[in-house]
This record gives structure tokens, C-alpha cells and sequence, in this order.
């Protein structure tokens, strides 16, 4: 299977973390959290080829990434188990975004197989029921499946679509990748923060309790955000280690990446309220 061979990918986009606080550690060892999240309009790829033999495999290895922990075949495995589906698929991922990187981009591969295959299989399971079948791949993978910008609590699952406005951010990715479970297990993190309203988010509380212990702990992002500092102000998505500023118009964000060092990567993207998975849902299963 190559991607001329279905006309029409399954869009998976990047999330940013605008903002990101630890509220306290459960008996279960994940932490409490509130966040916003809200899309941008970089995506990786997918092509799937339903199959009628059951089986479930990917076309092309991701390295350092064995087909058993591969996010797209654990999604299907779970969908295909949950509705006692007999069919199978191929499936094909075309990587843009960085692992690693606090974009989301294994979680927003597992939900664009979840969403997809539900319609490719003809299963027709709601929406809230692939959403509770996501949890388990990843607590970020249920917003999206369900596309819409959100207020998000618990560990992450308890969403509230929001309308935020839609700017530019230049986004900058450093080299290597930060390790989440290491933020979360830092002795320094703040795990104690005070919980706050979305309209404390809207006035400007864009913090990140992850940032302190990300800085001292990664070189290469506590140089990106002083980067972005100097060209107004720059923030980390999730444990990153992405940072991303905040423009108001294209121009300007297009502006400030080609003054970027060759040191980071750069993209300029937009801000999306709606995720573009679910245009290509209601565009069928073509």
C-alpha cells in the first residue's frame, strides 16, 4: 500500500498544552492536572486498507518503535476487540511530528485509527464509546477523538469544549526528547498548585508546572524558550520538549521563524478549535 493508492489520508494533528497545572498525585501514581488543549494545524498521515482476514499490521516500521507498542496497532487491537470485529487493516503512517516532543503526535495517531476504523469497519460505536476506549492508549488521546479544543481535569480526560481565539505560534523543537515520566517523578515538581477557572486562563494564567523542572533538566529546551523569549515570550507544551510563542498574524509568526538558529527545528502553525479529523470523517470512507 503506498498513499496514491487511497486518495484521501486521515489527518492527525498536533495539540499544544496552553497552559498546564499539577494539582496533586492520586493513589493510582498519575496526577490530578488542569489544561487547555487546543490543535494546530500540523499533522501526521494515515492510509488504512481494511482487510478481511483480521489481521492488523503496519506497512512501515517506525524505528525504535516494535509493532507491539506501535499506538495505531494497539488502537485497532482495541477497537477490534471491544466490538468483536472479524475484519482487519493495513495501515500506513506518514510521521511529521516529533516524538517526544509534547505534540501528541502517538496519541492523535491512536485516536485518528480509532475514529477511522470505527467508520472503515462500519461499527458505527458513538463517540463517547471510543472516547472511554481511548483512555487506556494514553490520557491524551480521548480529545482527540472527540476534536474539539478543551478545558481538560482529572488526568486530562475530563474535557469541556472551549472557544478560544485562533492565533499563529512559531513552534520550536530541540533536539533529543523529554522523558514524561521523569517530569512527573522529579522530587521538584509542583504538585500542589491551586485549582483555577477557565476565566483565570482567558485573563492570562498560562503557567506551566512542568517548566521549572524541564529547564534544569534539558539544556536544549531551556535554550529554546530563552530563544523565544527574546523575540516576545515563549511557552512549553506539556513536558515538551516543544516551546511555542504566540503571534496574531501569520505574517509575524513567519517573520520570527526566519530569524530562528539553525540550532532548532521551526514550524509556523495555526491554532484550531476543530480538529481537521473531523472533516475527513464526514468526507466518508473514500
Amino acid at each position: 500500500m503506498t498513499p496514491e493508492s487511497n486518495s484521501l489520508a486521515w489527518p492527525a494533528p498536533a495539540k499544544l498544552n496552553l497552559m498546564l497545572r499539577v494539582l496533586g498525585r492520586r493513589p493510582d501514581g498519575y496526577h490530578r492536572l488542569q489544561t487547555v488543549f487546543q490543535f494546530i494545524d500540523c499533522c501526521d498521515r494515515l492510509w488504512f486498507t481494511p482487510r478481511e482476514d483480521g489481521a492488523i499490521q503496519r506497512v512501515v516500521a517506525i524505528p525504535g518503535v516494535p509493532e507491539s507498542a506501535d499506538l495505531t496497532v494497539r488502537a485497532a487491537r482495541a477497537l477490534q476487540a471491544h466490538a468483536g470485529c472479524r475484519r482487519g487493516a493495513d495501515i500506513l503512517l506518514e510521521k511529521a511530528l516529533p516524538m517526544g516532543g509534547g505534540l501528541g503526535g502517538g496519541s492523535s495517531d491512536a485516536a485518528t485509527t480509532l475514529v477511522a476504523l470505527n467508520q472503515l469497519w462500519g461499527l458505527d460505536l458513538p463517540e463517547d464509546e471510543l472516547a472511554a476506549l481511548a483512555l487506556p492508549l494514553g490520557a491524551d488521546v480521548p480529545v482527540f477523538v472527540r476534536g474539539r479544543a478543551a478545558w481538560g481535569e482529572g488526568v486530562g480526560e475530563q474535557l469541556t469544549p472551549v472557544d478560544l481565539p485562533e492565533p499563529w505560534y512559531l513552534v520550536l523543537i530541540p533536539a533529543g526528547q523529554v522523558a514524561t515520566a521523569a517530569v512527573f517523578a522529579d522530587p521538584q515538581l509542583t504538585r500542589d498548585s491551586v485549582p483555577v477557572k477557565l476565566s483565570d486562563f482567558l485573563a492570562g494564567d498560562r503557567r506551566n508546572d512542568c517548566l521549572g523542572v524541564v529547564r534544569r533538566g534539558y539544556p536544549e529546551v531551556a535554550a529554546a524558550l530563552d530563544w523565544l523569549e527574546a523575540v516576545g515570550g515563549g511557552q512549553l507544551t506539556g513536558t515538551g520538549g516543544c516551546v511555542f510563542a504566540v503571534f496574531t498574524d501569520r505574517d509575524a509568526a513567519l517573520a520570527a521563524r526566519d530569524r530562528v538558529t539553525s540550532r532548532f527545528r521551526a514550524m509556523v502553525a495555526r491554532g484550531l478549535n476543530r480538529s481537521p479529523l473531523l472533516d475527513r470523517l464526514t468526507a466518508g470512507p473514500t
